[in-house]
């Protein structure tokens, strides 16, 4: 049984997950992603090391909602 807050938070995440800007969000992300991911456009290692931290953070954006609805169904079975 999922307790009311719990509830709150995945309805007001399914709807963000929903709306326009997220959707344009997520095709800015993969665009960002692409270009931040060129070796060609690495200038040192602190650069790399920098630029693999945003394609951390933009891969946790990209699967923030199959991350939400995996936890959401788990949740809900217990």
């Amino acid at each position: 049984m999922i307790d009311k807050e719990l509830e709150l938070y995945y309805r007001n995440m399914h709807s963000m997950f929903g709306s326009d800007g997220w959707k344009q969000l997520l095709e800015d992300l993969q665009s960002n992603a692409r270009t931040i991911n060129s070796v060609e456009l690495t200038k040192d290692n602190d650069d790399l090391c920098f630029r693999k931290g945003q394609l951390n953070v933009i891969a946790s954006l990209l699967n923030l909602q199959a991350q939400i609805e995996a936890t959401e169904a788990e949740a809900s079975e217990e």
